[in-house]
């Protein structure tokens, strides 16, 4: 099915409510024509969608200032885009109990679809960010026009770059790529010039525990965060940041050391991405692994699963378990459980936007007592000690909605993900 989308982006997202506007603020000497043209264009939406309502101060208010923010926008190849100005409340001034009770993120779905006829329409909502595919020109411009007519956006296009990954067309689909955002982290930490590595961790040894803690844990938190939203497209870091993010409330010297490795492999594989294309086969199948009692620490296993729609790689996953594991076939199992709730979820979201019927969903694990146990209802001693709620595996196997199978270690993709 060929698609056309489009990213557009409203322009003010600012919604706050304060007693009054300092003016100084807006009226301010700005050296640069575009920053004096950023501050016009947020101001008059502000204005233009109500935002705030002025009334008059009295003596018991607690007045919230203002202050603007700039920012510059640039594309993938590090040229500006556009410069950006916020006017903000200083929210650090309010008095919790006083100015404001709760606070609170809203739980709101991020994905639309409208389908009527042969016109299907997607629409994928982050913050003030959006993406519109449709199969039908006539149906996303009908569908903008109305937005627009209620909202004031930009479009901006076939998209090229969002949310700091950048599209890139190759001959049989496209390459989802973070190389700038790569660069960015590298002149963070202050090695745009070191020396690139093979492989992300060593294998040869574990990070110790007993050195000397890290003199900047809040760079160290800082770098192994933004690694974490590297991982949206490169599933190949997962492991290794999962594993510095266990240490976020001490680093230590050789967590750090350890980071900066993982630092140099992205710098010797920054043309790497994740690459989506069509693909012939709308199967769902994913693999699931886990290691045994691979924590030196607390002895805890770790698991890590991959799930692929057709030869597209969609979901992957590497986290430690909640629970010790008394034998690796409960290690096995619970990545199993893992990977089955998030297969059946997606299952569910391709069923509900209209992408059906789709084949029974396969499961693949190397370990043969884990496939055993999602098929045999006979438990003996040595699996009394598995929780019961793991045991829904065996269940979705009964009612036909997943198929558990065997697969060798040599072949197994989710490997990468637990060592």
């Amino acid at each position: 099915m060929a698609t056309r989308s489009r990213s557009v982006a409203p322009v003010a997202s600012l919604t706050v409510q304060v007693s009054s506007v300092d003016p100084t603020c807006y009226t301010q000497a700005v050296k640069h024509s575009e920053w004096r043209e950023a501050m016009d264009q947020e101001f008059n939406a502000l204005l233009q969608n109500q935002t705030w309502c002025l009334v008059p101060p009295t003596a018991s208010m607690n007045i919230i200032g203002c202050k603007w923010v700039f920012r510059t926008k640039r594309k993938a190849d590090g040229s500006v885009e556009r410069y950006k100005a916020r006017l903000v409340a200083k929210g650090f001034n309010q008095v919790p109990g006083q100015d404001f009770f709760d606070t609170f993120s809203p739980a709101d779905v991020s994905l639309f679809y409208y389908s009527r006829g042969s016109a299907t329409v997607y629409l994928l909502v982050y913050v003030d960010d959006i993406l519109v595919m449709s199969n039908e020109h006539g149906a996303l411009e009908a569908l903008l026009s109305k937005l627009s007519s209620t909202f004031k956006i930009r479009d901006l296009g076939v998209p090229g770059f969002f949310l700091g990954i950048e599209t890139v067309k190759c001959a049989d689909g496209v390459l989802l790529s973070q190389r700038r955002y790569m660069t960015d982290i590298l002149k963070r930490a202050g090695m745009t010039d070191c020396k690139p590595v093979s492989t992300p961790t060593t294998t040869s040894k574990t990070i110790s525990t007993c050195t000397d803690p890290y003199d900047d844990p809040t760079q160290y938190r800082s770098i192994a965060g933004a690694l974490q939203y590297l991982t949206i497209t490169r599933p190949d870091l997962s492991f290794a940041v999962n594993l510095l993010c266990q240490h976020m409330h001490a680093p230590t010297t050789a967590h750090w050391e350890q980071l900066k490795r993982v630092l140099r492999y992205v710098k010797g594989t920054m043309s790497l991405g994740l690459r989506l294309r069509k693909s012939s086969s709308g199967e769902l199948h994913a693999f699931s692994d886990s290691d045994w009692a691979g924590c030196p620490t607390d002895r805890k296993s770790t698991s890590g699963h991959a799930v692929f729609l057709g030869t597209n790689l969609v979901s992957w996953v590497c986290k430690k378990q909640r629970t010790v594991a008394r034998s690796s076939t409960e290690a096995e199992y619970k990545a199993l459980a893992d990977v089955c709730a998030e297969v059946l979820w997606i299952l569910s979201l391709l069923r509900e936007i209209g992408i059906s019927p789709l084949p029974v969903p396969k499961l693949w694990c190397d370990n043969l007592g884990a496939t055993y146990m999602c098929a045999n209802p006979i438990f003996h001693a040595r699996t009394k000690h598995v929780e019961i709620d793991y045991h829904f595996v065996r269940d979705r196997v009964a009612a036909g909605d997943i198929q558990v199978h065997f697969i060798s270690t040599k072949d197994q993709l989710a490997d990468i993900f637990t060592k």
